[in-house]
C-alpha cells in the first residue's frame, strides 16, 4: 500500500505569511463563468459565425486569467482558474478519453440536462486532459495552483457502460489513465492535485473500489505532490473510518450545509489525514460573516490540530453570482487569518490536539 499522508503542506505557506500557525486556504474548483464567455461559446458553436478557434482560445484564456486573479485578490493560498475551460465534470474528460462516445443529453433533475457519455470501447489515454490548462494558469498566477480532476469511480459510475463486465473493471482502467495524466501534470510542475469523487457519497458501499482506484492513481507520484480527495455531501458514517486507509494526504468534506451534524463522525477513531473543511455554503448566496466562518473553522479543530486543517468552501461555487462567491472567499480567508492569530496567542482551545496528546501518552 502506498504510504501517505506525506509532509507536503508547508510548501504552500506564503513567504510573507504573518502568523506562526498556518491554515491552508483553497477552493474546491468550479466557479461562475463570466456571461461573455457563455456568449463566446455560443458564437464559436454557431457554424454561420466567424468566431473561430483563435478567438475561442483567447476568450478562454481571458476568463481563466480573470478568475485566477480574482482568487488571488481574495487572498487564497492556492488557486484554480475556476474550471473556465471545462463544460461538465464528466463530459469534459469523456471527450478526451478514447473509448467514450456521446449519444445525446439525459435529464438528471428539474430542468437540468447532462450529456451523459457511453463507454463503447476499451478506454485508452489519448490527448492530454489538463496540462495546457495548468501551464496557462500557473503562468498567470502568483500563488500555487491546485488541479481538480474527476476521479475514475465517478467517471465510471456516471456513464453508460456498454463494454466492460462491470463498472468496477471500468473504474480500474480509468484509474490507470488518471495516473498517466497526473504524471504529466507533475512533469509540468503541478504540486497539488485534487481527485473529485462525488459518486462515492451516493454509493458509499463501494469505498473499497475507490481505495483501489486511488492506489493505482498515486503509483509513482512523488510524495511532495499533495493528493486530496473531495467527497460531496452524504452519510459519511458509511465511509469512515475506511477512508483513513486511502493513499491520500487530504480529505475534503462538505459539512457546512448540514450544520456540522456529522462532525463527530470523524472524532473516533482519530482522524489521521489532513482535513479540508468546508466552512462556507455553496448552496446559498447569503454571505457568511467572518465571525460565523470562524465558528465553522473551530468545528474542524474538534477533528484535527491546526497543522492538519485546510479551509475551503463546501464545494464548487459555480452556481453562485460571482460577487457573492468572491465575498464568501474573502471572508473565508480573513476568518482563517484571524483564527491563526488567536491560535498564536493561545486564545483558542484545540480539542483535537488534546486528544492526540493523550493518545501519545
Amino acid at each position: 500500500m502506498t504510504e501517505r499522508p506525506a509532509d507536503n503542506r508547508e510548501q504552500f505557506r506564503p513567504a510573507d505569511h504573518d502568523n506562526d500557525h498556518f491554515l491552508l486556504t483553497s477552493v474546491v474548483g468550479s466557479y461562475k463563468k463570466p456571461k461573455w464567455l457563455d456568449r463566446a461559446r455560443e458564437l464559436y458553436e454557431d457554424d454561420e459565425d466567424n468566431f473561430g478557434d483563435t478567438e475561442w482560445e483567447e476568450a478562454k484564456d481571458d476568463a481563466a486569467r480573470l478568475i485566477t486573479e480574482e482568487h488571488e485578490r481574495a487572498g487564497l493560498d492556492t488557486v484554480v482558474d475556476g474550471e473556465m475551460r471545462r463544460t461538465e465534470m464528466v463530459e469534459y474528460f469523456a471527450e478526451r478519453i478514447e473509448g467514450y462516445e456521446f449519444n445525446g443529453r439525459v435529464k438528471v433533475w428539474g430542468h437540468n440536462y447532462f450529456n451523459k457519455p457511453s463507454v463503447a470501447e476499451t478506454v485508452e489515454y489519448g490527448e492530454q486532459w489538463l496540462v495546457d490548462e495548468f501551464e496557462f494558469t500557473d503562468s498567470v498566477a502568483d500563488r500555487p495552483v491546485k488541479v481538480p480532476i474527476t476521479g475514475p469511480y465517478t467517471l465510471a459510475n456516471w456513464t453508460f457502460n456498454e463494454t466492460y463486465d462491470d463498472d468496477e473493471a471500468l473504474a480500474y482502467d480509468l484509474a490507470e489513465l488518471v495516473n498517466e495524466e497526473i504524471e504529466q501534470l507533475v512533469d509540468a510542475g503541478a504540486r497539488y492535485i485534487q481527485i473529485d469523487e462525488p459518486a462515492l457519497a451516493t454509493t458509499p458501499d463501494d469505498h473499497a473500489i475507490v481505495g483501489e482506484c486511488l492506489e493505482r492513481i498515486v503509483e509513482d507520484i512523488p510524495e511532495e505532490v499533495r493528493i486530496g480527495l473531495h467527497v460531496c455531501y452524504g452519510d459519511y458514517s458509511r465511509i469512515y473510518p475506511e477512508v483513513l486507509d486511502y493513499p491520500i494526504d487530504e480529505l475534503d468534506l462538505e459539512l457546512t450545509n448540514g450544520d456540522y451534524e456529522q462532525i463527530d463522525v470523524f472524532t473516533e477513531p482519530e482522524f489521521t489525514l489532513d482535513l479540508a473543511l468546508g466552512v462556507v455554503d455553496n448552496h446559498t448566496a447569503e454571505v457568511e460573516t467572518v465571525a460565523e466562518i470562524k465558528e465553522n473553522i473551530r468545528q474542524g479543530l474538534k477533528v484535527v490540530p491546526p497543522e492538519q486543517l485546510t479551509i475551503s468552501p463546501d464545494c464548487g461555487l459555480k452556481l453562485l453570482p460571482r460577487e457573492k462567491a468572491y465575498a464568501k472567499m474573502e471572508n473565508m480567508v480573513q476568518a482563517a487569518r484571524e483564527v491563526e492569530a488567536e491560535l498564536d496567542a493561545g486564545d483558542i482551545d484545540v480539542p483535537a490536539a488534546g486528544r492526540t496528546a493523550s493518545a501519545d501518552d
